[in-house]
């Protein structure tokens, strides 16, 4: 009887929410997001804090666009308060577009660097894999080590 019980309140707090609200799990699912993930979004002010029924988040389905948002700026190289800035960006807030556009500008020149640099170590890679030398003794791959670039390909 305890149990019936306990999925009858579980059951009276879903009513009590609003049916387009979602809870975490659910937007975990349909954002791929781990809810530790989305609760640290929310921690930095990436995702709002949702509100609460019976103590449990409930959030607005926006939010899966959002999460969406995240993931495409951080997998072009944004960091957290670059990505703080593109959610701010709205039509009617210039001074955050423009901050964006600005971000953008700066990583660009970073980013032609960091292909230039790895396509010296495609082409680099390419040659050793037609590399024959009976040693590395004597290949010439290894003759001139500033031909390649120093070791991190990250976007500062």
């Amino acid at each position: 009887m305890l149990v019936k019980v306990d999925l009858m309140s579980r059951v009276d707090r879903k009513e009590d929410a609003p049916p387009e609200s979602l809870p975490i799990g659910e937007v975990a699912r349909l954002s791929g997001k781990a809810p530790s993930a989305i609760r640290y979004y929310e921690e930095v002010g990436l995702v709002e804090a949702p509100e609460r029924i019976s103590g449990r988040r409930r959030y607005p389905r926006t939010v899966v666009r959002t999460l969406a948002v995240i993931e495409t700026a951080q997998r072009a190289g944004l960091s957290l308060d670059e990505i703080r800035l593109l959610l701010e960006a709205t039509p009617s807030n210039h001074a955050a577009t423009e901050q964006l556009r600005e971000v953008a500008e700066q990583k660009l020149p970073l980013l032609r660097e960091a292909i230039e640099r790895a396509e010296l170590v495609r082409r680099w890679l390419e040659d050793a894999a037609r590399c024959h030398c009976p040693t590395l003794d004597d290949c010439p791959l290894f003759e001139d080590p500033e031909g390649l670039p120093e070791r991190s390909l990250v976007l500062r």
